[in-house]
């Protein structure tokens, strides 16, 4: 091995590709990056689609653009680790071709399943309570609706692979993954970390229609997937023999990158999805009827719960009502700058406005919508504006505090990350919404950071994940609760938003039977 050796990263997220080489300090010594123009395509109302393929084209412009910058670094790189969004298959057929386009984690349709399953699971499912999980588990499975809605499509499928399986078959020629990215719709038995053997038939495998020949190889992580192979090479600049190691999805990079190594601490991702995130060695669910994770680190479970349109929230609310317009001219257009600056002014509670961000329905409550009330005439942009980033913050504290139950134990602080940790103003609103101290690191892309400690641990530079994030995590900025604006969040939380769910169920149950009229 090289001395002093580098790792490559690179991170597949919604919206953009970074590609990074990181050095066993945690420094980034290079980085470039490249905005999906389109991040999808969508044919009809709710659809996300892409070819995967212009995914990897932009990486390659990102590792063609490092090789050319920093030629002196690319000779240091031993190893190569990369992350990715979840939860978004690609179909390939018998010659590795791609069948369709992808259809992404945030799409919205959802497969019919008329055809029940046989009698005695749904027994077995209804006397354990989870027939309704089973069965949005199973609409909402890709492979199911393809299955339904382009039988020809369904037909030709002889791989049935995560999209990160795919970046891996393109930069190395293997069709193998790791257990950590294939967090979805997929008969993965989650604590062994380990396919179904027959998933066709088993009690919980059969849901999603799959074989298991249809499904990649899993290497664990630390494993080797594969080395850049030469046609890599020529397409991407990177050098050819480099070996890709199996790391773990966005999220659990996330988390790794975050320093959460043991749970007494806990991560809080503000991206396009936002998260809370912690780490368990034992088998624990974040909440009843969802699964933990296989982990980045070995022998380790990530437990997370996601808004799936989390500080998208906050992009859809600047596209749809940043600009005032009067006599249909624009006579104002803001930014989340401009807002951030108003903030302040709005006192905690955003003076009784309350969002509940459910804008993509979670798995434990598929019925439900988003909700904003408490309007008055003083209600301004920047009220709505504060009131979103609250709500994502009541639904993140709702889950910490599930977590909290299920452990057994308190957290000691929250280690923050992803774009909306970019706000000083938002980072101390979650300080104080929490009631805990918000600590941001070096970077709030955490998911390259996790990814490259992945790496060094895979190398051997580290033996261990604490020693690793000891080394390669550090806590740039702290944020102390303020202890008046907790105990407003407080009651808020306890006296508000705990009781929108209950207190709207039959109407949101009526609106969810009507919108899929």
């Amino acid at each position: 091995m090289v001395e002093h050796p580098l790792v490559m990263t690179f991170d597949f997220g919604t919206q953009s590709v970074r590609a990074c080489i990181f050095d066993s300090q945690g420094e980034c010594l290079a980085m470039e990056s490249r905005k999906y123009e389109p991040a999808y395509h969508s044919p009809k109302p709710g659809y996300a689609e892409m070819d995967p393929a212009y995914y990897f084209d932009c990486l390659c412009a990102c590792t063609k653009a490092i090789a050319e910058k920093h030629p002196d670094l690319l000779p240091r790189v031993a190893g190569i680790e990369l992350d990715c969004f979840r939860d978004s298959a690609v179909c390939l057929d018998k010659d590795r071709n791609v069948i369709r386009p992808m259809i992404l984690w945030l799409d919205s349709r959802m497969a019919e399943c008329k055809k029940p399953l046989p009698l005695l699971s749904r027994a077995i499912f209804a006397l354990a309570g989870k027939s309704d999980v089973i069965g949005l588990n199973r609409q909402r499975t890709m492979a199911n609706w393809i299955k339904e809605n382009e039988p020809e499509n369904f037909a030709k499928i002889d791989k049935y692979v995560s999209v990160s399986t795919y970046f891996v078959f393109r930069l190395t020629g293997a069709l193998k993954d790791s257990p950590s990215d294939f967090t979805g719709h997929y008969p993965l038995d989650y604590k062994k970390r380990q396919w179904y053997q027959k998933p066709e038939t088993h009690l919980q495998g059969q849901i999603f229609s799959l074989r298991r020949d249809q499904l990649p190889e899993l290497v664990d992580t630390q494993g080797i997937l594969g080395y850049i192979s030469k046609e890599c090479a020529a397409l991407s600049g990177i050098p050819e023999g480099i070996p890709l190691f199996a790391g773990g999805s966005d999220k659990s990079c996330e988390t790794l990158g975050s320093g959460v190594v043991d749970n007494s601490l806990a991560s809080i991702s503000l991206g396009t999805a936002c998260t809370v995130e912690t780490v368990t060695e034992r088998y624990i669910g974040p909440q009843p009827l969802l699964p933990a994770y296989p982990s980045i680190q070995k022998g380790v479970y990530n437990m997370d719960v996601q808004i799936y349109r989390g500080f998208w929230m906050v992009n859809w609310f600047l596209k749809e009502f940043g600009a005032a317009q009067i006599d249909d001219l624009v006579t104002a257009d803001l930014t989340a700058e401009q807002l951030d600056s108003k903030m302040e002014d709005i006192a905690p509670g955003s003076d009784g406005l309350l969002v509940q961000p459910y804008w993509g329905s979670p798995l434990e409550h598929p019925e439900v919508k988003g909700a904003i009330i408490g309007f008055s005439d003083y209600t301004t942009r920047a009220h709505v504006y504060k009131a979103i980033i609250e709500g994502i913050g009541y639904e993140l504290r709702f889950a910490k505090e599930n977590f909290e139950k299920r452990l057994g134990r308190k957290f000691t602080a929250l280690r923050i990350s992803g774009g909306g940790a970019r706000s000083d103003k938002v980072c101390q609103l979650y300080a104080d919404l929490f009631g805990l101290k918000v600590e941001r690191l070096q970077t709030v892309e955490t998911s390259s950071l996790g990814a490259a400690i992945g790496g060094f641990l895979s190398l051997g530079v580290y033996s261990s994940a604490k020693e690793a994030t000891d080394h390669m995590v550090r806590v740039t900025k702290t944020f102390l609760p303020n202890e008046k604006n907790t105990k407003i969040y407080d009651a808020l939380y306890e006296n508000a938003y705990k009781t929108l769910y209950p207190s709207l169920k039959k109407t949101y149950r009526y609106l969810y039977r009507f919108t899929a009229k």
